[in-house]
């Protein structure tokens, strides 16, 4: 079986808003073969820059765009193919657009191989730990405390047994910053476990000082509260604070998570898979639990991210949560046929099917692609 075609499709909805949500165009990948069998992945990068990175011309050995790169190459030799993209890839690439559109690429030559022998990616991985995991509701915050409030009891209704504030307004002042934790944790209630991604708007000193104010809302734990760059802060951070750190979500290479556990200090890793690809995520979780330290996926893109989290996450001996992106958005809750629902519990179930287990509802890629 050889790759004939890496096919990128740019999905955008008509309007486009002012808030930090993936949910609003993706770059949907599909790695066809001589055989007849199509693997499907996305990228959570610009889908524009990630399809000019697939589809760019070679301009030396060392400045190739991807698919030119693929194509003639067996699918089944995963990890072959991620050295050939990286090597060749290698002055324009080795960080963050050019990594992430390999790892679209990746998610896609993992579903290939799972339906080429016909098993679910976890199989292929090593087997599942797991076949279902606790899911929390990923949302960004309300305008106003009030709002986040409402957000907060609507997931609570809706199953979640925990959930996830992030960005925007946070960072506006102290004394809004402390209404709106305050709001989400009336919302959920007590029981639910609560968790706050700050969306990199803290200095490190105001970062310590809200971690101890927010300490009375029980987080589960403090997400990116500082700039990704700034390793010293988050070092200073971790060890000053009693809530969990947790970050991960701007990194996409082993170098920039080693440096993040070993430099930073953090506490939770979060890896995104259409973002990482999930040949280095496992390579990454590996590091993490060798230095003690918990991994969540990261996914605010389709339910394809979310597939490819439930897979990697059952095949980890400790993962416990599983991050579900809950935006009103027609691309996340209509791209794929498959939507992964909560049961009674919280939890979300494994996919049993054959490679990631989605396939793609091809009119609403029809009604969101750009030509």
């Amino acid at each position: 079986m050889r790759i004939t075609r890496i096919e990128s499709i740019e999905l955008r909805l008509p309007q486009i808003t002012e808030k930090t949500a993936g949910t609003q165009d993706t770059l949907l990948v599909k790695v066809h073969t001589d055989e007849g069998l199509v693997g499907i992945g996305e990228i959570d990068s610009s889908p524009r820059v990630s399809k000019a990175i697939i589809e760019a011309p070679v301009s030396h050995t060392i400045v190739r765009g991807l698919q030119e790169v693929l194509i003639g190459a067996d699918p089944l030799e995963n990890e072959v193919l991620w050295h050939r993209m990286y090597q060749a890839t290698v002055y324009m690439g080795r960080r963050a657009a050019v990594i992430h559109t390999m790892a679209g690429i990746d998610l896609a030559l993992w579903d290939l191989k799972g339906k080429a022998f016909g098993v679910p990616v976890w199989k292929l991985l090593g087997g599942a730990f797991r076949q279902k995991i606790r899911a929390y509701a990923s949302i960004l915050f309300g305008a106003t405390p009030a709002a986040t409030e409402a957000i907060g009891q609507r997931w609570r209704k809706a199953g979640f047994t925990a959930v996830k504030f992030g960005w925007e307004p946070l960072g506006e002042s102290e004394a809004k910053d402390i209404a709106l934790v305050e709001g989400a944790r009336r919302g959920i209630g007590d029981d639910a476990w609560l968790m706050v991604d700050a969306g990199c708007c803290y200095d490190t000193r105001t970062a310590m000082k809200r971690e101890r104010q927010f300490r009375p809302y029980n987080l589960s734990w403090l997400e990116e509260p500082l700039h990704q760059d700034n390793l010293e802060g988050y070092s200073k951070l971790s060890q000053a604070s009693e809530t969990p750190i947790a970050a991960g979500e701007g990194e996409a290479t082993r170098g920039e998570f080693l440096r993040l556990m070993d430099e930073g200090g953090v506490d939770i890793v979060q890896i995104d898979p259409a973002r990482v690809g999930i040949t280095e995520t496992m390579k990454i979780a590996s590091l993490a639990r060798d230095r003690h330290r918990k991994v969540v996926n990261h996914s605010y893109k389709t339910y394809i991210s979310i597939a490819a989290s439930l897979h990697f996450l059952a095949a980890l001996s400790d993962a416990w949560l599983l991050e579900y992106c809950v935006e009103d958005s027609p691309l996340l809750n209509s791209l794929t046929n498959e939507k992964f629902p909560l049961d009674a519990e919280g939890m979300v179930a494994v996919p049993q099917t054959p490679g990631l287990g989605v396939s793609i509802n091809e009119e609403t890629v029809e009604r969101y692609r750009q030509r």
